[in-house]
C-alpha cells in the first residue's frame, strides 16, 4: 500500500504539542524543508529531541515552534552555535534538557525495546549529572543490581510521538535506506508511535526487496513518505549532496538577532509556498548543481 504524501499533508498530521524526534545532526541529514513546512502551518509547542542539536531544532526554535529540547548538545559545526537554541535558554523562554549524546542514544534504545528505565554509566560522577537531577530528577534514578548489588544510574525512555527521518531512499511503502552514519536514527524510529520518511528518491519495491539488509526503516513503523529532492538543503546528504556553505552563513548571520531572523523567515520560509519556490529563491539549479556528490566520494 503506498503511503506516498505531499510534504504539507504529512507536515498536517502533527498537532501542537507533539514530541519530534529529529534525525539531522549538526549540518547533515537535517529536515530542514519539514521546518520550515511546520512553521508555515503555525504548528507551536513542540518538544524536540536529538542526539545532537543541529540546524532543524534551531530553526523550529527561532520561530517560537517548540517549547522545550532533550538533547545531547549541539552546533552548526564549524559555522558555529545555535544560536536560537542558546537564546531560548538565556531568556528563559525555552526549556532546554541537555545530557550526553550517547545518553540520550540510550534513551531512544529504551524506547525502542519497550524497557521502564535503562542503565548507564557515562554519567556518574559528572558536573553533567547533577543538572540533569536539578531539572528533570524524575527522568534520572539509581537501582541496586541484585546480583551484585551495585548501584546503578538509571534513565527514563523516551517515547516520541512522531520520528521525521531524513533519508536518501525509499519505497512507496516506507521502507527506506539510510547511507552513511545512522547515529540514533534506527533508535528514534522504534521509540516513536510512527515515523515520517522524508526521501531524496522514491524506488521501487523490488529494488528494496533485492537488498533487503539495506533497509534501516521498516514501512510498518512508517505514516508518511515524501519525495522531495534537496529536502536538507542547507545541509548536507551523504551520497546526494554537499551543505551550502554560504546559504548557512547567511542563516548563521541572520541567527544573530530576533529582529534580523524574523527577516529571515519572511524571506525564506513565510515568503514562499512551498520547498520548490525555496530552492528558486536560494539560486534554483545553478546553486544546486554544483552541490550533488560526487559519485566516488559521497560529498
Amino acid at each position: 500500500m503506498t503511503k506516498l504524501t505531499t510534504l504539507a499533508e504529512a507536515v498536517g498530521s502533527i498537532p501542537s504539542g507533539a514530541h519530534l524526534a529529529l534525525s539531522g545532526f549538526a549540518i547533515s541529514r537535517c529536515t530542514m524543508a519539514f521546518a520550515r513546512e511546520v512553521i508555515r502551518q503555525g504548528i507551536r509547542g513542540l518538544t524536540i529531541s536529538q542526539c545532537v542539536g543541529a540546524m532543524d531544532m534551531d530553526l523550529l526554535v527561532g520561530a517560537g515552534a517548540v517549547d522545550r529540547v532533550i538533547y545531547g548538545g549541539g552546533s552548526l559545526d564549524r559555522f558555529g552555535r545555535l544560536t536560537c537554541v542558546n537564546r531560548g535558554i538565556e531568556s528563559g523562554g525555552l526549556q532546554a534538557e541537555e545530557y550526553s549524546s550517547l545518553s540520550v542514544t540510550f534513551r531512544y534504545l529504551a524506547g525502542s525495546l519497550g524497557l521502564p528505565f535503562i542503565p548507564i554509566r557515562s554519567l556518574r560522577g559528572s558536573d553533567l549529572i547533577k543538572r540533569i537531577e536539578e531539572q528533570t530528577g524524575s527522568d534520572v534514578a539509581t537501582i541496586t543490581d541484585p546480583f551484585s548489588g551495585e548501584s546503578w544510574l538509571t534513565l527514563k525512555p523516551l517515547l516520541p510521538d512522531v520520528a521525521v527521518v531524513q533519508v536518501q531512499c525509499a519505497d512507496q511503502e516506507g521502507n527506506a535506506r539510510i547511507l552513511g552514519p545512522r547515529w540514533d536514527n534506527p533508535e528514534q524510529v522504534r521509540a516513536s508511535k510512527r515515523t515520517i520518511v522524508i526521501a531524496e528518491e522514491i524506488i521501487s519495491n523490488d529494488a528494496i526487496r533485492q537488498n533487503p539488509e539495506q533497509t534501516v526503516i521498516p514501512g510498518l513503523l512508517v505514516s508518511h513518505v515524501v519525495e522531495l529532492p534537496f529536502a536538507a538543503h542547507p545541509t548536507s546528504v551523504y551520497r546526494a549532496y554537499d551543505y551550502d556553505a554560504r546559504q548557512i552563513e547567511n542563516y548563521v548571520q541572520a541567527a544573530r538577532t530576533p529582529d534580523t531572523f524574523r527577516a529571515y523567515l519572511d524571506h525564506l520560509v513565510y515568503g514562499v509556498k512551498d520547498h520548490q519556490e525555496y530552492l528558486k529563491r536560494v539560486g534554483g539549479i545553478d546553486r544546486l548543481d554544483p552541490l550533488r556528490a560526487d559519485p566516488t566520494l559521497g560529498y
